[in-house]
């Protein structure tokens, strides 16, 4: 299957919420994506949150995108074009922000139940439909090391309410209890270079990961242009993406994010501004 989206996976993404693109990088293109995720440069970044069980999942996470080589894969045109073709091309696409999963292994922690729009609506986003996410897997995602669980269809039961469940944010367990008892689970199991694209309002947690493999990713968050937030500082989320050729990515080589990018661990942060899964 090719990198452009079909017809029919756009109408599949329509119905569940979600589509998942096989290969949509290459083992190269991986291997260079992941030997980056895992340098000092990255995870020196990161932010150390608890789940309920005091498991910690670790993630780095940077609004601008920029010539490095996460930058090159979130404005690559097989991306840009992909998500602009599942948000009906009501506008220019643009970064909101990115992140580096890190589940390690044997201690890697869980999500709760949350939908992105979630926080996002906390940070002043008024059209869901305007918004998308994209995880792309660095290392194979499965059952035992904590894959990403969605209830398919949930996009269309609009937003939940969000309150505190330790260190995170949760959907209102009442309304997930009777999501549940209508959608389907979906345990969404990847090989790297597999690609997930995901509805804001869609329902998805992981479980922690308990097995000896860590389980990476990174994950891109874009909005349509005309979605201007009125609670958000960054402005990334509203200046269209400087698309670059697909091949630009490993012509590049390794690029390091700049560390002026990188969201501090000293800044005034909260919750809702960090699309977690």
């Amino acid at each position: 299957m090719g990198k452009e989206l079909s017809i029919t996976e756009k109408s599949d993404f329509e119905r569940d919420g979600f589509i998942i693109k096989r290969n949509f990088f290459s083992q190269e293109e991986i291997n260079l994506l992941y030997s980056l995720a895992t340098d000092d440069s990255v995870t020196s970044h990161a932010f150390d949150l608890k789940d309920t069980n005091g498991n910690r999942t670790k993630l780095t996470l940077w609004f601008t995108p920029g010539d490095d080589s996460f930058g090159l894969m979130s404005r690559s045109e097989r991306m840009v074009k992909a998500v602009e073709k599942l948000l009906g091309n009501q506008g220019e696409v643009c970064h909101f922000h990115s992140k580096v999963m890190q589940k390690e292994p044997k201690k890697g922690g869980a999500w709760e139940w949350h939908q992105d729009y979630g926080y996002w609506y906390k940070n002043g986003f008024l059209y869901p439909e305007a918004m998308i996410s994209v995880m792309v897997a660095l290392t194979d995602a499965n059952i035992e090391n904590g894959c990403l669980q969605v209830l398919k269809g949930t996009h269309k039961m609009q937003r939940f309410e969000h309150s505190f469940v330790g260190e995170q944010q949760g959907a209102d367990p009442d309304f997930v209890a009777e999501a549940e008892k209508n959608s389907e689970l979906v345990y969404v199991e990847l090989k790297a270079g597999d690609t997930l694209f995901f509805h804001s309002n869609i329902l998805h947690r992981s479980d922690a990961n308990l097995s000896d493999k860590p389980r990476w990713s990174v994950i891109s968050a874009y909005n349509l242009s005309f979605n201007k937030p009125f609670r958000e500082k960054n402005t990334s989320c509203i200046e269209p993406v400087k698309m670059v050729a697909d091949s630009a990515l490993l012509e590049s080589g390794k690029q390091v994010v700049k560390q002026a990018d990188f969201l501090s661990k000293d800044a005034e942060i909260t919750l809702q501004d960090l699309n977690r899964s």
